[in-house]
């Protein structure tokens, strides 16, 4: 069995209808530049929820190289679903899906192996689901995609780094109205008042709508959808966290 080394993480705790964390896109040590976008080593954004489709399956989601131009997956580049159904914060079982020739492979929900933390080594089952890149493919009711898609996470970046900016503004301040005005400090009567917004802006008022600045930009995503009978009887109730491991 290949040994695999962990590179990059993202935790995540699950529940019933557990969704994301947090985002990372080049901002993280080491894994791209602003020019270049980040590699299929980086996880940007990790979702684990219940099918909207079907209740009784778990949907596991974890898309990398955010900001990039990356097209295919890496041989070398595993992905590693972890799931802890004793709140140990150890793994009982895992998802892997690793890249052989240009198909995603993915063996569902396996026993962790003795093998936990850092490194892994690639646990086979008897039901080996395999799909080209951007097809998917069903066996014994695990799902597998892996593709390019459209990266699903909402940031209104520069409203964030006005806020950031204007950070020293008392939120409390009736003379700091939230509206950017780069004259304000010309202003004797609110001189030393930094001229920032203090909040986000509406996602729906179209009068001061929030700018999604990863618009139009891609990802690339590894989903698996499982029966929760896979997992057990956990009470809806797990913890789960995705690692992006390397070859070695």
């Amino acid at each position: 069995m290949r040994k695999l080394v962990l590179s990059l993480g993202l935790v995540i705790t699950a529940a019933l209808v557990i969704v994301l964390v947090a985002a990372d896109h080049i901002d993280a040590p080491a894994v791209g530049t602003l020019s270049e976008g980040s590699t299929v080593k980086d996880i940007t954004d990790y979702y684990a929820f219940e099918s909207p489709s079907n209740s009784n399956n778990y949907v596991f989601v974890c898309n990398v190289a955010g900001l990039s131009s990356e097209t295919s997956f890496s041989d070398d580049v595993m992905y590693e679903f972890n799931i802890d159904t004793d709140a140990d914060n150890v793994e009982d079982q895992l998802i892997q899906v690793f890249f052989r020739d240009g198909q995603a492979i993915t063996y569902g929900v396996v026993s962790a192996s003795s093998q936990t933390g850092l490194s892994s080594e690639i646990v086979s089952g008897t039901n080996r689901v395999a799909t080209n890149v951007s097809s998917s493919a069903t066996v014994g009711g695990v799902q597998l995609f892996a593709g390019l898609r459209d990266d699903p996470f909402f940031m209104d970046l520069f409203q964030f780094i006005n806020i950031v900016n204007g950070v020293g503004a008392s939120l409390s301040d009736d003379t700091n109205t939230g509206i950017y005005d780069p004259e304000r400090d010309s202003d004797p009567d609110t001189e030393g008042i930094q001229p920032y917004p203090a909040s986000f802006k509406s996602a729906t008022d179209p009068t001061d709508a929030a700018a999604d600045a990863l618009a139009g930009t891609n990802v690339l995503s590894v989903v698996v959808e499982v029966p929760k009978s896979d997992i057990g009887d956990t009470d809806g109730k797990f913890t789960s966290w995705v690692e992006a491991k390397v070859g070695q």
